[in-house]
């Protein structure tokens, strides 16, 4: 979750590319992926054979995966640094496995989650000023009305419900409205077109018209801004930058913003309530003791990781990592899924256990790219879990779990649908 994941989880070049064994779960959709399970033993670096022809390096080992998000020799950068599973098979360098790019003169772009410094700094450092205490705090009380709201809701229509259409989309979706100042009027039309723009069951035909109508809206969003200043974050970005940003940076961010806030937090809800309850002992703790709310939910995102194989770096220099040496020019890939198991670091890491000591992982990433919303993610979270525990007594499977359709092969992991039932 952290900003490398922004992007839609529709299927990408990455994902054409890379071996489907890393991506696809097994039998348990809350465990990593066969393939990465198979790697184990085989050390925290290890080469990566792309269908291309390609060499990646996969990074399993915690430490390691530190390293390639925090230390500049490992770029974000694929405009200037060609990323190997980007390579037509008759583009690929037998040697170093990959082909860097052309440097262009300058970013024009406002997509900073690809970017390395300084051009990332300066709109990293705008967002952060936005991302106040005092604006984070203001939407916890929206978001747990939002939360309510949608409860009561699907109470009030019956006592089943598709989980994922009726709460876990729609409550980072508003809050993120609120966030960027999308006026209640609007917020239909935004919403349909963010839907269809992220499911990777739309068709591409209409995911491509959903992404254009996405972006005429936040071009038009970015218009009113200029001539209607309101207390919102995308009204900050627009008076407040200094030098100002163009309407392409503002809309580039404000589409960041919106991948990064709607579907990974969606996916996310969605998965943890369907490992609770597959895990039966671990939702009665949290019904005895909701005190442990907090650190249940930073315990599955490590324990779920959804961030799959989407998160890679292009190295700029020569690097020796985890007893690998790998050149320059190589695409190093992070499995967080593993990352977050790295038995070096968590005792027992295959298991759910909402009363685990709470311990740093990446579920947020690390570095300059760590992710800006994270306090709100875990708000929303935490709040969302909190009121379907404690307002939907019974709260169960409407289906077996082997009937539940799990997002495989997409870089962002979950589910489709999560039919569920209460008393």
């Amino acid at each position: 979750m952290s900003d490398d994941a922004s992007p839609s989880s529709s299927p990408t070049a990455m994902q054409q590319i890379i071996p489907a064994d890393l991506l696809e779960r097994g039998k348990c959709p809350f465990d990593p992926p066969p393939g990465l399970l198979e790697r184990r033993g085989g050390g925290p670096v290890q080469p990566l054979p792309l269908a291309n022809g390609a060499l990646a390096w996969l990074v399993t080992g915690f430490d390691e995966a530190r390293t390639v998000l925090a230390d500049p020799r490992f770029s974000a950068d694929k405009m200037r640094h060609r990323d190997a599973t980007s390579l037509q098979p008759h583009e690929v360098d037998a040697a170093a496995g990959n082909v860097s790019a052309e440097p262009p003169a300058a970013r024009e772009d406002g997509f900073f989650v690809f970017m390395d410094p300084p051009e990332h700094t300066r709109l990293r450092r705008l967002l952060t000023g936005q991302f106040t205490v005092r604006r984070m705090k203001a939407l916890e009380s929206r978001i747990t009305e939002i939360a309510v709201e949608h409860i009561e809701a699907m109470k009030a229509a019956g006592t089943e419900a598709d989980l994922v259409p009726a709460f876990a989309l729609p409550l980072p979706s508003l809050v993120i409205c609120e966030l960027l100042g999308v006026d209640y009027a609007d917020r239909d039309d935004f919403q349909k077109w963010t839907a269809l723009s992220l499911d990777s069951r739309t068709d591409p035909g209409t995911r491509a018209m959903a992404g254009a109508e996405l972006y005429g809206f936040m071009q038009n969003l970015v218009a009113h801004k200029r001539e209607h200043r309101a207390d919102d974050l995308l009204s900050g970005l627009v008076h407040d930058a200094d030098p100002p940003l163009t309407d392409q940076q503002l809309v580039d961010v404000a589409l960041v913003l919106l991948g990064a806030g709607h579907e990974t937090t969606a996916n996310q809800l969605a998965l943890s309530v369907f490992a609770l309850l597959e895990n039966p002992d671990q939702l009665a703790a949290l019904r005895e003791d909701l005190s442990l709310i907090d650190g249940a939910v930073e315990e599955l995102l490590r324990h779920l990781s959804i961030i799959q194989l989407g998160v890679s770096r292009v190295t700029t220099a020569p690097v020796t990592l985890g007893g690998a040496e790998i050149p320059a020019g190589a695409t190093v890939v992070v499995a967080t899924p593993e990352v977050n198991r790295d038995a070096r670091h968590w005792a027992d890491p295959d298991r759910l256990d909402v009363r685990r000591p709470r311990t740093p992982h990446l579920a947020f990433g690390h570095g300059v790219h760590q992710c800006l919303g994270q306090q709100l993610a875990r708000v929303e979270l935490q709040i969302g879990l909190r009121e379907l525990i404690t307002r939907l007594p019974g709260l169960r499977l409407a289906v077996p779990a082997d009937e539940v359709p799990a997002r495989n092969t997409m870089l962002i992991f979950g589910v489709h649908s999560l039919p569920v039932a209460w008393s």
